[in-house]
């Protein structure tokens, strides 16, 4: 079991608020754990509470439909968390996670320590507060384009989500590494004979650029037009 790197939990976001005396004495009571590409280290409907904090790495969170096939809600990067919600509520896990890559360092803190951490801070229960408020959002939207829009659109809708949260350069939008057709199709229920269409699409209309290490969205702009007519007359 590896020991917490020095630094230890100063990358995660949520505890920037700490002193780093504060950040050392929760590393002090995680259990700490490498994990390999494609292991999984929380489980779908698990008994468990620990909180896991992604300290190096990236995560992501799955699900399974009754016939096998696999739905992808998110990855988590390095300096997040994930597992909160149990933590919270007590409740049995709501998706499996797994380590992407190769691989993730983890530092899993119990329940009870984190639920009398963010007690103890208001800032930290104020940023807790505003994560799970981003979670509703986020699921809120899913729903909502999975009830009302057509697969080609669902594409569109998860290529803005990425471009948002990638390196962005005046109207593009560098997304790296390259997503994979199958984890789009995973994320908004497709198949990646679909996802490499509508991608094929996009490219052949000047929106998209594959490069051998990046996707590039070229004009945000109509991309974000794609997206807000649908949604608007939804």
């Amino acid at each position: 079991m590896p020991e917490a790197p020095p630094g230890g939990l100063d990358r995660i976001a949520l505890l920037r608020p700490l002193t780093a005396e504060q950040r050392s004495a929760v590393a002090r009571q995680c259990r700490w754990r490498r994990f390999a590409p494609d292991e999984q280290l929380i489980d779908h409907w698990a008994d468990t509470r620990d909180v896991a904090f992604i300290v190096d790495g990236r995560v992501r969170v799955v699900s399974h439909s009754a016939g096998g096939r696999e739905v992808s809600f998110s990855d988590i990067e390095s300096g997040e968390l994930v597992g909160e919600m149990s933590a919270l509520d007590g409740r049995p896990r709501s998706a499996s996670v797994v380590a992407l890559g190769e691989g993730a360092l983890i530092a899993f803190l119990p329940a009870r320590p984190f639920q009398q951490l963010v007690a103890a801070h208001p800032e930290l229960a104020m940023a807790m507060m505003l994560r799970l408020c981003d979670k509703l959002r986020s699921a809120t939207d899913r729903i909502m384009e999975l009830s009302t829009l057509g697969a080609n659109n669902r594409i569109h809708a998860e290529l803005l989500r990425l471009a948002k949260r990638a390196t962005q350069r005046g109207t593009s939008a560098i997304i790296a590494p390259i997503p994979v057709h199958s984890d789009i199709a995973a994320r908004v229920s497709t198949t990646r004979e679909t996802v490499a269409r509508v991608l094929s699409d996009l490219t052949r209309d000047g929106v998209l650029e594959r490069r051998p290490d990046a996707l590039v969205v070229r004009d945000l702009p109509k991309l974000e037009l794609l997206v807000e007519d649908v949604r608007g007359g939804a």
